[in-house]
């Protein structure tokens, strides 16, 4: 099969082993596979591969089963499934465990499908499993024409929270589009400021944050009494001061997650909880994947360009 190699800090598509199926593990083909910021960093030497992974980029794809490991049950050759996985995405082929697999929602093709697997796991393990963003809460996403941010604000949307994002000014209009109630661009205005004006005072319940140390302490100061801060990034830096008296006078808490290194247990559970309980507000059409660009595979480089740019809204896709 043919897959994308990281090479000179740079990324080829090569001729490599197919791969085959271990126990309880399934080959996909590859129908097309979404690009992720872990991926970028890969690419540039800061993301090691768990062990047992494929050295290939790539953390989610959809496809159809070609072939089935001992032990599996449950599923068969010739299955359309999206796939969240530690590695490997970027292929035409890849095995995948069978418990990390997710089905195709109704009436979505195998491409907006791969869209979803790596968005919907972090984001509802981080909002709904840990921080329980309830309906009636304020939920502060940043980077809304992220992949991830994209996914969120409508999730948010869809649980009955009031959802507020930061984004670039040129993609407004876009992430209102999606349900927004709050735009901020964060290059120009105050996140804190304008959120505490749009909430009276009170703040956000939940913030959902790939920035990291940069926004730390801003963070902390835009939370409600008993917010919770999820860090699922590390744009901004990995290191910062934090205000312990600010972060216990409001008896707020912190996570920080990412889904790449849990135990496959964790990311079973996760991918069980995304089916039960995000698939039917996919299927009805409340949450849809975004879909800014679908490239050949051999344009990887490319695609990743195009998201260290910014230049995206929702997610870049290759297709093998």
């Amino acid at each position: 099969m043919r897959a994308i190699l990281i090479e000179d800090g740079g990324l080829v598509l090569r001729e490599v082993p197919d791969p085959t199926p271990d126990v309880n593990q399934v080959v996909v083909d590859v129908t097309a596979a979404g690009i992720n910021r872990a991926d970028v960093l890969q690419r540039q030497g800061n993301y090691p591969v768990p062990p047992g992974a494929p050295p290939y980029p790539g953390l989610e794809c959809a496809g159809v089963i070609s072939a089935v490991g001992a032990g599996v049950t449950g599923h068969h050759v010739g299955e359309r499934v999206s796939a969240l996985l530690a590695g490997g995405g970027y292929a035409e082929k890849v095995a995948v465990p069978a418990a990390q697999l997710l089905p195709v929602p109704t009436g979505l093709s195998l491409q907006e499908a791969a869209a979803l697997p790596e968005v919907a796991c972090t984001v509802w393990s981080n909002t709904v499993e840990h921080d329980r963003l309830r309906k009636g809460e304020t939920l502060l996403v940043h980077g809304g024409g992220s992949g991830i941010g994209s996914f969120a604000i409508q999730l948010g949307k869809a649980l009955g929270a009031t959802v507020i994002t930061t984004a670039r000014a040129v993609k407004h209009d876009e992430v209102r589009a999606l349900g927004a109630d709050l735009v901020i661009d964060y290059s120009t205005d105050d996140f804190v400021a304008a959120t505490k004006d749009f909430t009276d005072g009170r703040g956000a319940d939940v913030v959902l944050d790939i920035i990291g140390a940069k926004y730390l302490a801003r963070n902390i100061d835009v939370l409600a009494t008993n917010g919770r801060l999820s860090i699922i990034g590390m744009q901004g830096g990995t290191r910062a001061e934090l205000d312990l008296g600010k972060l216990m006078a409001k008896r707020a808490t912190i996570s920080s997650t990412s889904l790449r290194a849990r135990p496959p247990a964790e990311k079973a559970r996760i991918v069980a909880g995304v089916t039960r309980e995000v698939w039917p507000l996919v299927e009805a059409g409340a949450v849809k994947p975004i879909v800014h660009a679908a490239l050949p595979l051999a344009e990887a480089g490319e695609g990743q360009r195009v998201m260290e740019a910014s230049e995206h809204l929702g997610k870049i896709l290759l297709l093998p």
